[in-house]
């Protein structure tokens, strides 16, 4: 029945070599990995706004220049991460860019930071979707949705987890079509809005009464002439920034595109910076310009601009269900890197060696139903509320993006090396040709460097100096975002990422010890073992344990003793009574339990007979029988699951069991 059930949600297994056949093209891989950084824009604009209302209606001025800010950014980060790209083709981003230019330790910083970000990413971008559905829902009968969205939340979770399941190829065929209806229903409402300004000159009503970020407190109205102005306008920009999460994700994915990948991997990036850059300085301007202000909880600034511009009919309604459907898919941008991840971590033996292995259809299934459990807790945790999760959620990627870029310097750094090394062989291949008038003769050291020259930017000053910006402009931000969003939960990502580090150290260390006693290397041959005994632990007499006294006998002759463990007198008799009929010339031992245990008394003899001889093996037979139906099994063999689980770190004993199988 489970195997029916695994069929029917996730399909069909796939061979290992149909992997080729699941990768991604171009219009696909722009809605798996690109998702999660165009549905930001959907609560970027609004972030931004809950800041500077707070001083005042009159701060949405600076709307524009922090939206402007954020496209700067952008393209530095595009632009860095192509280089990434080209410079690390097998994928990884930031944790393999960190680990191979700044050291192991700075590579598990970026890898948890990317983890916590992926796992906030999730529970953001769903939480975001069904609060656009819930705001849609605020003028019809279904207004009793937003509170139960902790459950809508989840039952998105686990409906995205389970087409991630079904492979590759197939989620990103699902997510493809409400990541385009997104971007298209966006660039409508940005033209119409613009449209409805110019031509009608009109503008959205202000609100009875300001909504804005609490964090920033009620003093905030003076910053304009305190001083604080520029402290001000960090705070926005650092909260706007969460629009650029996501951007590393195609460069973590690298592997998932169709050959060429490195090439459609930075085309698709490409893509998504321009479309990224129309939405974020469109909504930007839009809403400086028709005076959108945040509502409140109940509805987003984007369900108001839409109802202001379309007012409540079916084009509203389509626009929301498109951001709802983004926002709540984004999500699936983690599902691809997650797991990813997490198989490069395992890969390396900083996490269990599971999250490397592939399942059924060719997906890292265990980094995806985690990834899905850990965003259920932190939506239950937070109560399915997006915007009390946003400090937590800019922190972990700006840590990853500030070590990837430094990463990058110091890779450039190196190849100024190679770049010189070209340089001189070119000058003595021509000497050479130039001496032995041959234009044909080519080292192979020089056909390698030509190679090199081909894959990686020649021009290693300009990829450093655009690096090295990006390294320094995020970790500004990095540092804004930890001052104004410390005491409001960013404490706790800086508090989890060093546990994390702690934990893949752990785990390394662990599997590293494990090889180093599993090694054959100094092994001195090991001595015959002299004797063999079989402990056969039973409850009464039946075939099954007639069954395993069979087994028992063939490989250990003479050597068997059945041990029973007395709990009622009656019943010990009549075994008594028994055996020398079923007991297949078995010796019966039986052990006496006056507070009624049954492991207790039958751990003491097995440590009795183990210190009796140096060389001798002791095996723990279990008799079980198997029923007919699954679910039957629930009812049955506890006992020995018990049994199984205290011998299991016994030293010298081999615990076994002996199935007995029983007809329907």
């Amino acid at each position: 029945m489970a195997t029916t059930l695994k069929r029917l949600f996730v399909g069909r297994a796939l061979r290992s070599e149909q992997a080729a056949h699941e990768r991604l093209n171009k219009k696909t891989a722009l809605a798996v990995f690109s998702s999660d950084a165009l549905s930001s824009v959907a609560y970027s604009t609004e972030a931004i706004l809950l800041v500077l209302i707070a001083a005042g209606s009159t701060a949405i001025i600076y709307l524009p220049p922090i939206a402007l800010g954020l496209t700067v950014l952008l393209a530095i980060l595009v632009l860095s991460y192509k280089q990434t790209i080209h410079a690390y083709p097998s994928g990884g981003g930031a944790y393999i860019v960190a680990k191979d230019n700044l050291g192991t330790q700075a590579g598990l910083v970026a890898a948890g930071s990317l983890l916590v970000d992926y796992i906030l990413t999730v529970a953001v971008s769903v939480s975001a979707g069904v609060a656009a559905i819930t705001s849609a829902a605020q003028s019809t009968r279904f207004a009793f949705l937003h509170s139960h969205r902790v459950l809508i939340c989840i039952f998105f979770v686990a409906f995205i987890a389970v087409i991630n399941l079904r492979g590759v190829r197939e989620s990103g065929a699902f997510f493809a079509g409400p990541t385009y209806l997104f971007i298209l229903s966006m660039l409508a409402l940005i033209v119409v809005g613009f449209f409805r300004y110019y031509i009608r000159h009109e503008v959205m009503p202000a609100p009875e009464k300001l909504y804005f970020d609490p964090s920033v407190g009620t003093v905030a109205h003076r910053m304009l002439t305190s001083g604080g102005l520029l402290w001000l306008l960090l705070r926005a920009f650092a909260a706007g920034c969460t629009a650029l999460t996501g951007v590393e994700a195609i460069s973590n994915g690298i592997p998932a595109f169709k050959a060429p990948e490195s090439k459609n991997a930075a085309t698709t990036l490409g893509w998504m910076a321009v479309i990224m850059t129309t939405l974020i300085l469109g909504t930007g301007f839009l809403a400086y310009k028709i005076q959108a202000h945040p509502i409140g909880p109940e509805e987003t600034l984007v369900s108001s601009i839409a109802r202001f511009t379309f007012g409540g009919g079916p084009i509203y309604f389509i626009i929301q269900a498109a951001t709802a459907g983004i926002l709540v898919l984004a999500a699936n941008t983690s599902f691809a890197d997650f797991p990813r991840l997490a198989s490069l971590l395992a890969a390396d033996r900083f996490l269990p060696r599971q999250l490397a292995s592939r399942g059924d259809r060719l997906v890292f299934s265990n980094g995806i139903l985690i990834l899905a459990l850990l965003a259920s807790g932190l939506i239950i945790l937070f109560g399915g509320d997006e915007q009390s999760m946003l400090p937590l959620y800019a922190l972990g990627v700006f840590i990853s993006f500030t070590l990837s870029q430094a990463g990058m310097v110091i890779h450039w750094l190196r190849l100024r090396g190679v770049d010189e090394a070209k340089r001189r062989i070119r000058e003595e291949e021509e000497i050479h040709r130039t001496e032995t008038g041959d234009a044909g003769v080519a080292s192979h050291e020089s056909e390698r460097l030509e190679a090199i020259d081909r894959d990686v930017a020649g021009n290693w000053m300009v990829s450093i100096l655009v690096n090295g910006a990006g390294a320094a402009i995020t970790f500004l931000v990095l540092i804004v975002i930890v001052i104004t969003k410390f005491a409001h939960g960013a404490w706790a990502v800086l508090l989890l990422i060093p546990l994390l580090v702690m934990m893949f150290r752990s785990i390394r260390t662990h599997y590293i010890e494990v090889a180093r006693q599993l090694s054959t290397e100094g092994l001195q041959p090991v001595s015959a073992v002299r004797t063999h005994q079989v402990l056969v632990p039973i409850s009464g007499i039946h075939r099954g344990v007639i069954h395993a006294l069979e087994y028992a006998k063939s490989i250990a002759p003479g050597r068997v003793t059945a041990v029973y463990v007395d709990f009622n007198e009656q019943a010990t008799t009549k075994l008594r009574e028994k055996w020398p009929t079923w007991g297949e010339g078995v010796t019966l031992l039986v052990l006496q339990s006056p507070y009624r245990s049954l492991t207790r008394p039958l751990l003491r003899y097995i440590e009795r007979v183990a210190r009796q001889g140096e060389n001798e093996i002791i095996t723990v037979l279990l008799p079980e029988f198997v029923p007919a139906k699954w679910w039957h099994q629930l009812l049955h063999n506890q006992s020995s699951l018990l049994l199984k689980g205290a011998l299991l770190f016994k030293k010298g004993v081999i615990v076994t069991s002996v199935p007995y199988h029983l007809n329907r």
